[in-house]
């Protein structure tokens, strides 16, 4: 089985055998950086990105059945009549699109409110349906010649297949989606353009095992977006939340109900299974753990022993270095109380700890405001590494929800779903029936940092939170 993650920065390849799960041929290949607020790719080089690292993962001779491709979310891929790309795709992190998110909210039938319960997201810049109206109203003849609108995966699965497909999970982080009927929402891309028949602009939506045509061959799976991807390729149950910390954050469950969140904070997105992947995200996480250990000049082993050594001594962090998403906070900054003069590097460095699973709970808490979590924290990203994230963590979930934290030293999540996906494709099987069978949900149980005074530290943090800043 084949798995591909086309990110923003690259793309990998997974080769795993269908039976066990076993890796037998991996490659990776760079995209070119973006710099937002203006964050654009040639989808062009998404492709020659996939069949470079595709090379990589042939070289020990592996010859897959089925492929799948999981992709950043977000994205717009704007082509004419011809399926030929008219411009550059605008990704999930250009900003250009921010006064289009504030004027769809203020224009779509029933506003925040309406547009949670139509598709079950309010949208952000981040949202396609943003960068549709962002196209609108900046670059009219480019509109005129757009005929037809994919996401990145929809688009390298097409150059795969030649189809225009896609799947339910990716679909519902457009913004003009509704993950519970299964449908385009069209008062949303009215909202946009009133005079465009959208019936042929968006591509068909694909059931999770079904199939969306051959490549060489090979069957191709309906693809994803990378968080259902990743949701797979950690085997997340119906309950589970994964917490995944890298340079920003993201927490998310697998339900079998939608989120309707008409605040914003939780996004209604489906998974890849026929279920739900209700998600938070959060801008601050291990870039707020870089600097503090280039602030005190160590590697992540000392400033992990520092952060564990005695407790912050009422040092409390805001760690919003660079805004907020969660809560929606775009021009804050961070912000340090407590401060004295008998301050050390220990209680700073478990400050930092401190605040920025404070933010990742103030995810959870919004989650569990939507949907219900009965299971498990699997705790992956590469801010898990850190012991005393690990610790603090686990110390803070159990205290604030009781639930256990699990470690997930998971290094290539969303093309490993990708792969359970190819798998479930070629077998016909549930995905998470492939993600369990091949031991995809193991991990270790944390255990919470001992002493951590959980309760005093988010009460210090929800009061610098809610006055401070």
């Amino acid at each position: 089985m084949a798995g591909v993650d086309s990110s923003t920065q690259s793309t990998k390849v997974e080769f795993r055998r269908v039976d066990d799960g076993t890796v037998v041929g991996a490659g990776r290949a760079a995209h070119s950086p973006t710099t937002p607020p203006v964050s654009e790719q040639e989808p062009e080089s998404w492709w020659g990105a996939l069949t470079q690292a595709w090379e990589q993962a042939s070289a020990e001779g592996a010859d897959p059945l089925a492929v799948s491709v999981a992709g950043q979310q977000h994205g717009m891929v704007a082509l004419d009549d011809d399926r030929r790309v008219i411009r550059p795709a605008k990704l999930w992190n250009d900003t250009e699109s921010a006064p289009d998110a504030t004027w769809l909210v203020k224009n779509v039938p029933g506003g925040a409110k309406g547009l949670a319960e139509a598709t079950g997201s309010v949208p952000v810049a981040a949202f396609t349906v943003t960068k549709l109206s962002w196209l609108h109203r900046s670059e009219p003849e480019a509109w005129a010649r757009m005929a037809h609108v994919l996401l990145p995966h929809d688009w390298l699965t097409m150059r795969l297949t030649g189809e225009m497909t896609t799947d339910r999970g990716d679909a519902s982080g457009t913004g003009y989606f509704d993950p519970v009927e299964n449908r385009y929402v069209e008062s949303v891309l009215h909202t946009v353009d009133a005079d465009r028949d959208w019936s042929t602009v968006t591509p068909r939506v694909l059931a999770p095992t079904e199939s969306a045509g051959e490549w060489e061959g090979r069957l191709v799976g309906p693809g994803t977006g990378d968080n259902m991807a990743a949701a797979l390729g950690m085997a997340l149950a119906p309950g589970d939340v994964a917490m995944s910390i890298g340079t920003s954050g993201t927490v998310y469950a697998c339900t079998e109900v939608a989120a309707h969140d008409p605040s914003g904070a939780v996004a209604g997105f489906a998974d890849a299974t026929g279920r739900f992947l209700p998600l938070v995200c959060t801008l601050n996480g291990a870039k707020v753990l870089d600097a503090a250990r280039r602030l005190l000049g160590v590697e992540h082993e000392v400033f992990d022993e520092l952060a564990l050594a005695s407790g912050s001594g009422g040092l409390t962090l805001l760690p919003y270095l660079d805004g907020e998403r969660t809560p929606d906070r775009p021009t804050a900054t961070g912000m340090l109380a407590g401060l004295r003069s008998d301050v050390s590097r220990e209680q700073f460095a478990a400050a930092v700890v401190d605040g920025v699973v404070c933010g990742m709970i103030d995810a959870l808490d919004a989650l569990v405001a939507q949907v219900p979590v009965s299971g498990r924290v699997v705790l992956t990203g590469g801010a898990a590494r850190s012991r005393a994230v690990r610790a603090v963590v686990a110390a803070l979930v159990g205290a604030a929800h009781g639930l256990e934290v699990v470690h997930q030293a998971t290094e290539e999540a969303v093309a490993t779903g990708a792969a359970v996906q190819a798998a479930a494709v070629l077998t016909g099987e549930d995905p998470l029936k492939v993600a369990d069978r091949w031991g995809l949900g193991v991990g270790a149980v944390v255990e919470p940092a001992s002493g951590h005074d959980s309760v005093g530290i988010r009460e210090r943090y929800a009061e610098l939170r809610d006055h401070g800043a």
